[in-house]
């Protein structure tokens, strides 16, 4: 199998405490050259960033995710931008909206989304956006920035949504839920193509079939590329091939 970026991946998580290395020369062996991180809040930024320092295939991002939205988010806020201006990052991400779990600070997502936005703009680097449940919103708040560049992460939209977020010149981060039976998206990456999208993980969570309900880990990710190569009736190593230039071309990633 050729070449692949995880474009999304936690592997800094208590989850993968017991067995990291071993799980990532296992990507690696398959052809996962780079693993990048998104970022969720203060509590685990340093086991991410020590990660990234440990194994040079781990990249990590910089951001706030919207459940960490809370009382003290300009708290968060300032950390994250102490962060940036100590050192240069991939991408700020994981950052959005998130209306599933807690509507209590959706004014607080919205403003940290938009200041975090402002940061990519202005570091000259993408966003890697969570929209569970808010992916109109996220749509919406997005097109307010011509020239934003990123993903929108984990992407469950409708083929419209699709259209809007390709048009905004967004990439699709698509994962294990492409191989679940009912989730529909195959259809809308059949009616897109690959060439608007990148493949990711999202581990620990969203294990594809037939590892669902446990662990997600980067190794999997080479069941959603063929999972994808199944649907467009591609080849899989032109799948790897495509969306991992994808990665690198969003990501300005370095071919070392």
């Amino acid at each position: 199998m050729n070449q692949l970026v995880d474009t999304h991946a936690h592997i800094y998580l208590p989850e993968f405490d017991a067995d990291r290395p071993a799980l990532l020369q296992k990507a690696k062996t398959l052809g996962i050259e780079k693993i990048l991180m998104p970022a969720i809040d203060s509590e685990t930024h340093t086991a991410m960033l020590q990660v990234e320092q440990d194994y040079a295939q781990c990249i990590a991002m910089m951001g706030l995710h919207p459940c960490s939205v809370t009382g003290n988010y300009e708290q968060e806020l300032k950390i994250v931008a102490d962060y940036f201006q100590q050192r240069k990052f991939i991408a700020v991400g994981e950052i959005g909206l998130d209306f599933y779990w807690d509507k209590t600070y959706v004014q607080q997502q919205y403003d940290a989304f938009h200041r975090q936005i402002q940061w990519a703009l202005q570091y000259g680097i993408p966003i890697v956006i969570h929209s569970r449940n808010a992916t109109e919103e996220c749509i919406d708040v997005v097109k307010q920035y011509p020239g934003l560049k990123g993903i929108f992460h984990c992407f469950s939209g409708t083929l419209d949504q699709a259209k809007q977020i390709i048009e905004a010149g967004f990439l699709l981060g698509i994962g294990g839920v492409v191989t679940f039976k009912n989730a529909g998206l195959d259809k809308i990456i059949a009616d897109i193509g690959v060439k608007h999208i990148v493949l990711e993980t999202d581990a620990p969570y969203l294990a594809p079939v037939p590892y669902r309900g446990k662990r997600n880990e980067s190794s999997y990710i080479t069941r959603v590329a063929e999972k994808v190569a199944a649907v467009l009736e591609n080849d899989v190593d032109n799948i790897c091939k495509i969306t991992t230039q994808n990665a690198y071309n969003l990501f300005q990633l370095s071919q070392q």
